[in-house]
């Protein structure tokens, strides 16, 4: 197999220094996103940025396909916990921000009905507003494990592929290419993908 990222893993990200978050960046980042855990018989991906600097860690610390699943930084600080909750119908995720689940989610995705309003999966509310309009939605793409996050205006702020080489051959199904807009919170659309990957049972 391939190398899916450079060899040099052991310095942090650096923080866009025009911005005011860590992973609020002004040009466009692309990840990748390898779908094994750094955590021995842990469950969960790995995901480095475009210097190949490690970035961000996801895990449950228990089975696949688990209820509950951790988003970390590159130092295993928690930032998003993610709960599913089971409803009559249809799942929802919460996202509440660093670690447990008390208190108001920072986000809401709910799946949407199979054979309703096409290719949209998910619809994403922030600080669990109940509007009409959602914030995001997770639309699925004609590739395998391919998906892409739109805003209220209907303009893509990220996109997630099968990862290729630059002679165009992809590796295999558990190495992803993330690509998120400037300008938009990586970490929670980390956070989207991680719920993807609940979705379609990758982790």
């Amino acid at each position: 197999m391939g190398k899916i990222h450079p060899e040099n893993i052991s310095s942090p990200p650096t923080s866009p220094s025009s911005c005011s978050s860590p992973y609020v960046a002004s040009i466009r980042e692309t990840f990748t996103i390898w779908m094994k855990s750094l955590v021995f018989h842990g469950n969960g991906c790995t995901v480095f940025n475009s210097k190949g600097e490690l970035a961000f860690r996801v895990d449950n610390y228990q089975e696949k396909c688990s209820n509950e699943i951790f988003l970390m930084d590159f130092n295993g600080q928690v930032l998003f916990s993610i709960k599913k909750e089971k409803l009559r119908v249809f799942g929802r995720w919460n996202g509440y921000l660093c670690g447990g689940f008390k208190g108001r989610p920072w986000f809401q995705v709910r799946k949407n009905c199979t054979f309703s309003r096409g290719n949209v999966i998910c619809n994403v509310n922030l600080g669990h507003e109940k509007s009409i309009e959602s914030c995001y939605k997770i639309q699925k793409l004609d590739r395998k494990s391919s998906f892409k996050v739109t805003n209220n205006t209907g303009e893509i702020v990220a996109e997630l592929k099968q990862k290729q080489s630059s002679r165009g051959f992809a590796y295999g199904d558990d190495v992803l290419t993330l690509e998120v807009e400037p300008e938009v919170d990586q970490s929670l659309i980390m956070a989207l993908v991680t719920v993807c990957g609940l979705i379609t049972r990758k982790l």
